[in-house]
């Protein structure tokens, strides 16, 4: 048995339960083959062993009380994966969903998404099977309150620095960092995402779907195609999916789809971008209201019937695992001619094999969706420098990152004998630097 089948056995043997992480860990694990057959330095020093085991996992209870009064509990978790090349770095996310296999996923993921960066930030991330949805702004305050007295004592801004994700917002950004701030008696920039008048960098609201646009203008571009008449299908409605669909329509794209949670409007006219932002930023309301100001398009319940609209890209930017092999057969067979994904991991492994096995250019999300995580990154730095640059200012080193991301998945890949291969190429790119420096500074 090799290195790498012996490794995923112990994973699956010590996690065997959380199939998310499982999944993750595998992809990452075959697409390194070949850097780790031909470099037997890193079994050497059980790098992957490493990798695959967090530094820590911390989960606490959150107690706190609702608006009648009663007290209520859920479980929050906080899992710092790899620090090796700087503070972990990762978002908090808040949905019933979130489980340890979960986090354990998303925090992997960041290692190398991360590290693509060329930052110096480490793999982290954190959340809670709370739901903000439903809840009063007092509600969401003292929870968040409440999960600030316990994790404010494992995070700093050369420790563990915290951003949003799904669930988490400008509004719980804004409560976890007061309370931090209340606890610890320091004005530092501990959380990114913060609101501009206490430290927030610009852009960073726009800077996951921006850079996913980026990426993808990079990847189709040098076989000659653009965004400009490009009919484009979105998933989601979130920060992502809005500003991926904003500079896509920049470009001169025709997205005609996006979803939430219970499902997808469809526009054949383009999608009117300004009544998704009323509709989902301005009062938070669900997807369907679109057909009530856009007679028009068509209103369809579930989500995975997104994925048989025809078009020539498609950026799913929900959540994981939505695009499976049956939904990837159904947008090649329409015709799509590039992926970009804007969520974590959003399509499955069989999926993603559908796609290279015909073709379709693929940008994996730890690539893509870099964008967010790079300006908190920035972010970062304004804060250390006390200074606040101009949009233009981050949006143009955003867009630097994105391509620079793109480059160095592109030649890892050609190096290692997988052109277009940037599932392979994006995991070699980060694995590479992190492994560097963990064998730089030994065990620990």
């Amino acid at each position: 048995m090799g290195y790498i089948e012996r490794v995923y056995d112990s994973v699956v043997q010590k996690n065997g339960e959380q199939k998310e992480f499982l999944q993750a860990v595998k992809e990452v694990l075959d697409s390194l083959r070949p850097v780790i057959e031909k470099n037997p330095v890193y079994e050497q020093h059980a790098i992957l062993e490493r990798l695959v085991e967090p530094d820590r996992q911390i989960i606490f209870r959150v107690p706190w009380t609702d608006d009648s009064g009663k007290v209520q509990v859920n479980r929050a978790m906080r899992v710092q994966f790899n620090n090796a090349v700087g503070p972990y770095k990762g978002g908090m996310r808040l949905h019933p969903s979130v489980n340890l296999g979960i986090i354990k996923f998303l925090g992997f993921e960041q290692i190398f998404k991360n590290s693509l960066t060329g930052l110096p930030i480490g793999g982290a991330k954190g959340g809670s099977d709370f739901d903000p949805h439903g809840k009063s702004d007092a509600e969401v305050m003292r929870f968040c309150q409440s999960l600030m007295n316990e994790m404010y004592k494992y995070v700093g801004p050369d420790v563990d620095v915290p951003a949003g994700d799904i669930g988490v917002g400008a509004r719980e950004i804004g409560y976890f960092y007061g309370q931090y701030k209340k606890l610890t008696d320091n004005y530092h920039g501990v959380f990114t995402g913060k609101g501009l008048t206490y430290g927030g960098s610009l852009t960073r609201t726009e800077a996951t779907g921006f850079g996913l646009i980026y990426f993808v203008r990079e990847m189709i571009g040098e076989k000659g195609r653009n965004f400009d008449g490009a009919t484009v299908v979105i998933s989601g409605s979130g920060n992502v999916a809005t500003f991926a669909c904003q500079k896509a329509q920049e470009l001169g794209a025709k997205v005609v789809a996006m979803s939430d949670s219970n499902g997808y409007v469809y526009d054949k006219e383009g999608i009117k971008l300004d009544v998704v932002k009323e509709i989902k930023i301005g009062r938070r309301g669900r997807i369907k209201e679109y057909v009530d100001q856009v007679p028009s398009a068509e209103y369809h319940e579930g989500c995975s019937g997104i994925w048989t609209i025809p078009c020539d890209i498609a950026l799913p930017c929900a959540t994981q695992n939505e695009i499976d092999e049956e939904s990837a057969k159904i947008l090649v067979k329409n015709g799509v001619f590039a992926v970009g994904e804007g969520a974590n991991m959003p399509t499955t492994i069989e999926g993603t094999k559908v796609f290279q096995e015909n073709g379709v250019l693929f940008a994996p999300g730890k690539a893509s969706n870099a964008g967010g995580v790079s300006v908190s990154a920035l972010e970062m730095s304004q804060n250390s420098l006390r200074l606040s640059w101009t949009f233009e200012e981050v949006d143009e080193r955003l867009h630097n990152i994105m391509v620079n991301i793109y480059k160095n998945c592109r030649d890892a890949a050609e190096k290692y004998g997988y052109k277009d291969n940037f599932v392979v190429g994006a995991n070699i790119a980060g694995f590479e630097k992190v492994a560097t420096a963990m064998i730089a500074q030994g065990l620990y």
